[in-house]
């Protein structure tokens, strides 16, 4: 069966083609089908511009999270048996966060091959995290249909066993707003809130500054180009605040600098 037969392909030349073979060098993969590759990295905003009507790549994004999410379950799983189910969820919800896949994607140079539209070029979207995850997702997605699920496991697993075994030994970036909310409530018995209490900067490069507020009373300010950026960094500092406990080193210094 065809698997690649439903999708309006973008058209690729002499130059794309070196560019992709490129791709596949630098991470040690090859694509049977370089086309499906190529709409991997295809951007919804590209194929709205693009003169003749092709797909973007947001079908294989859909595939590649189930994958993705198939193989880091199936890794878990076996190589932690003394964890129970709410450890494996935990562990497998950081490796497949939007800040472990866009910081892989970075790593692999995702960026300089994804196909994207001019509106979108202008604004930075070359390095915005939710792009880059998307992409490689929708990578790994098109890499299934093209190779099978021996191949990708091995190129998925290439990828994120680092990130797991940080997970693992407690030396990742933590996700301190779960953590917040499980502090709040064992001891508050209630939830912290989120207010955005300033905006600034065109909308193209918007900054926010975020509050933690607990039982009506403020406990950190937090600072990011996005809501949840900034409401991270927040809960990192309302976190240290409650417990005393240290926040990772990028946190500290964010926060010296605004004191």
């Amino acid at each position: 069966m065809n698997y690649y037969s439903h999708f309006q392909l973008p058209p690729i030349d002499s130059v794309r083609k070196k560019e992709l073979k490129l791709f596949e060098k630098l991470i040690g993969i090859r694509f049977k089908n370089l086309e499906l590759l190529n709409l991997a990295f295809s951007h919804r905003s590209f194929a709205h511009e693009s003169d003749g009507e092709i797909d973007s790549n947001e079908r294989l994004e859909f595939l590649g999270d189930s994958v993705l999410g198939l193989i880091v379950s199936e890794y878990l799983y076996h190589i932690l048996a003394d964890k129970n189910e709410g450890d494996l969820a935990k562990i497998k919800s950081f490796v497949v966060s939007e800040d472990v896949l866009s910081m892989l994607s970075q790593k692999i140079r995702v960026d300089n091959y994804i196909l994207i539209g001019k509106g979108e070029e202008y604004s930075g979207g070359r390095s915005k995290k939710t792009l880059l995850a998307d992409a490689l997702e929708a990578i790994i997605g098109a890499y299934y249909i093209d190779s099978g699920y021996s191949p990708v496991k091995e190129f998925v697993l290439g990828l994120l066993i680092p990130e797991i075994d940080k997970v693992v030994q407690d030396k990742h970036k933590k996700d301190y707003k779960s953590l917040l909310q499980e502090y709040v409530q064992k001891r508050f018995k209630s939830y912290p809130r989120y207010l955005v209490v300033e905006r600034s900067g065109p909308d193209h490069d918007r900054t926010f500054v975020v509050e933690v507020v607990i039982h009506n009373k403020g406990y950190g300010k937090g600072e990011g180009k996005n809501k949840k950026e900034a409401e991270q960094q927040a809960a990192g500092v309302a976190f240290n605040a409650l417990t005393g406990k240290e926040t990772t080193r990028s946190s500290k210094k964010d926060n010296q600098s605004r004191r």
